[in-house]
């Protein structure tokens, strides 16, 4: 069922980058979806992910699609080329769970990549845990010399964000800035903000 609700997932966002579009508030913001390996190998992918850009008439910009470091496992030209084609339409990617997978490095710069997901496992114990701090500052300094913006998962303590914050982290996304909710309430807390 993988690869049909992927597709739906797509057209959902899509859907919603549409909406978003219409309103000054939120026509800025980016949707990011996760995507399966499965998904990401598809043949039809590229295809698929053109079509429902189209279909929407949305800014393809607007939508990131997340594949985790598992699709680079599986056949890495393949993955540059649907990397590639998706880019060519606009798409942009950010590398999900970063520093959890097996990748080589090598691959990394061969990536049409916008940016590089630092996994929360080395954020949950980061204020405590040299280990953890001397990898979220190489994968961020990594980051920065390929020209990648850096985001943070999992960040719940303002003590993580200020690490991160001074070892050059661009981003973050965590229960620090707000629970998982509903779109209509999410662009009701937007208007408030």
């Amino acid at each position: 069922m993988i690869l049909p609700i992927g597709q739906w997932v797509i057209e959902m966002a899509c859907a919603q980058i549409k909406s978003w579009q219409r309103n000054a508030l939120t026509r800025h913001l980016t949707l990011s979806v996760n995507v399966s390996a499965k998904q990401f190998h598809e043949s039809r992918f590229v295809e698929q992910v053109s079509a429902a850009v189209k279909r929407h008439s949305v800014n393809p910009m607007l939508l990131k699609l997340e594949p985790t470091e598992s699709v680079l496992l599986e056949n890495i030209e393949k993955t540059i080329s649907t990397m590639r084609g998706l880019k060519a339409v606009g798409v942009s990617f950010a590398l999900d769970d970063f520093g959890t997978g097996y990748s080589s490095l090598q691959y990394l710069k061969k990536l049409p990549l916008t940016q590089l997901k630092i996994d929360q496992s080395f954020v949950r114990d980061l204020v405590l845990d040299t280990n953890d701090q001397a990898i979220v500052r190489t994968i961020i300094a990594m980051a920065k010399v390929l020209n990648l913006e850096v985001i943070a998962e999992g960040v719940e303590t303002q003590m993580q964000k200020d690490i991160l914050q001074n070892q050059g982290c661009d981003l973050y996304q965590g229960y620090l800035f707000g629970m998982p909710l509903p779109v209509k309430e999410f662009e009701k807390n937007l208007k408030r903000a």
